[in-house]
């Protein structure tokens, strides 16, 4: 009796709360639509670097792949191959992505390393870096990489070698 009166509330609008919740929505929609174009176009496969814009230049042609064991029971992967040298400028470096491809992984390893090529074959295979021997335009050169170890899931097939990076005079 003597207390004093529930104030009356006004009834609040859930309107504005609906409102920014589908600007929320709207905002993450476009972020994630737009987000994946600014990913730069990789058409070798997932994670590899863009090609060199000289490498149309530099096909690689008769690529084949060795083993070899260790004395301490490890196996060294061979990768040879020719360079040919179809542009205009003298190619003094070459950096080269190699990339395996795997059964459960589109890449099972990823190695960036500069191309050595073949300087002699007997009486072993020595090899030498591109700076040593600069690739004339016209010329075709062979050349060696060399792994110490390949993934375990490893589908078998050649592995994909990008020129990602040339230096030239």
């Amino acid at each position: 009796m003597f207390a004093p009166r529930p104030e009356e509330q006004e009834p609040r609008s859930t309107l504005p709360w609906v409102i920014a919740g589908g600007v929320v929505l709207i905002v993450l929609g476009l972020i994630v639509a737009f987000g994946h174009r600014n990913t730069p176009s990789n058409p070798g496969g997932a994670g590899l670097a863009p090609a060199d814009p000289y490498a149309v230049n530099l096909p690689i042609t008769g690529v084949k792949m060795s083993q070899a064991g260790s004395m301490v029971g490890g196996q060294t992967t061979y990768i040879d191959g020719q360079i040919t040298n179809k542009g205009t400028k003298t190619v003094t470096g070459i950096t080269v992505q190699v990339a395996f491809h795997g059964y459960a992984e589109p890449i099972a390893q990823k190695s960036t390393m500069l191309l050595n090529l073949i300087r002699t074959r007997e009486p072993y295979v020595d090899t030498e870096p591109v700076s040593a021997a600069p690739i004339l335009p016209g010329q075709t050169r062979d050349f060696r990489l060399i792994f110490d170890s390949v993934p375990r899931d490893w589908d078998q097939s050649y592995p994909e070698i990008r020129v990602i990076q040339v230096t030239s005079k």
